[in-house]
């Protein structure tokens, strides 16, 4: 009896599912595997895990929170750069806030990428006692930008305001600034949409380049970064060598050290990992605090 067309045809496409699932799904990836396990490869493959006193305390590959229960920093470590992956550095939440610099205005739901930026400058600049003013960024530590509410042009420039309001300054704060173009500037009435006016963000007269560095308030992009810039890490040496009662010259030697050149002398930046060199310091200068 003949096999019809119908029932070969598909006979072939069962045979050439399971060859294709053995190799595919069993033979390569098995090989693979054992590829991966290879001396000088098995490290990277199992995640770059950094093991201490036999016990695994992170990945060099992906940052962490140096902080205590409540959140706050520990003194006597190097803080890491923010991250926006989920509560903070969780590789299954991975992203970024896709905010960008026209984001300036607070909102009873959320705070503006503006804001944050600012926040996050002051907390440092307190911590590390430094300068923490920015362009754009009030002395309170929020987004320095104005509701200017007025007939406007064609082109959509206020001819003549009637009211400025500073947003992201509730009342009753002080504005950070008296007035602009002659109109007393008012503190923002919790609740209100300001949207029809004209928004503007006031540079104020920080420096340029401030002395804290955009990555100590800024995620990166899949907010895992374990790395901080060599200016981030330099504001911080004062406090951790206070803390934990050596010269700034030793803590800075081990900066020094865990600082990464750029890739290939031309890709990225230089670069500091936190955790290899928190580890460091426990290792030749553990804390007694």
């Amino acid at each position: 009896m003949r096999i019809s067309t119908w029932v070969r045809q598909h006979l072939a496409a069962l045979r050439a599912l399971l060859v294709l699932t053995a190799i595919t799904g069993i033979l390569y990836p098995l090989a693979v595997f054992a590829v991966a396990q290879l001396p000088g490869l098995n490290g990277k493959a199992d995640g770059s895990l950094v093991t201490m006193d036999g016990k695994v305390v992170g990945s060099s590959l992906i940052g962490q929170s140096f902080t205590d229960a409540d959140g706050a920093a520990l003194i006597q470590y190097f803080q890491s750069r923010p991250s926006g992956a989920g509560d903070g550095y969780d590789p299954m939440s991975t992203s970024a806030s896709n905010l960008g610099p026209e984001d300036i205005v607070d909102t009873a739901d959320r705070t503006s990428l503006l804001t944050t930026v600012c926040t996050r400058s002051k907390e440092i600049a307190d911590r590390e006692g430094v300068d923490g003013s920015r362009p754009y960024c009030t002395k309170d530590g929020v987004g320095a930008a104005l509701s200017v509410i007025g007939p406007r042009d064609a082109m959509g420039e206020v001819i003549e305001p009637v009211a400025v309001v500073s947003v992201n300054e509730l009342c009753p704060a002080s504005p950070f600034l008296a007035e602009y173009l002659g109109v007393s500037v008012e503190c923002a009435e919790p609740g209100r949409d300001y949207a029809e006016g004209r928004i503007i963000a006031i540079r104020g007269d920080a420096p340029a380049d401030p002395v804290v560095p955009a990555d100590a308030v800024t995620a990166s992009g899949s907010g895992l970064d374990p790395h901080i810039s060599p200016a981030y890490a330099a504001i911080q040496i004062p406090r951790v060598a206070a803390a934990r009662g050596i010269g700034e010259d030793r803590v800075r030697a081990l900066v020094e050290a865990h600082t990464s050149d750029r890739t290939l002398g031309f890709l990225g930046e230089p670069r500091v990992n936190v955790l290899d060199l928190n580890l460091a310091l426990d290792g030749e200068h553990p804390y007694r605090g």
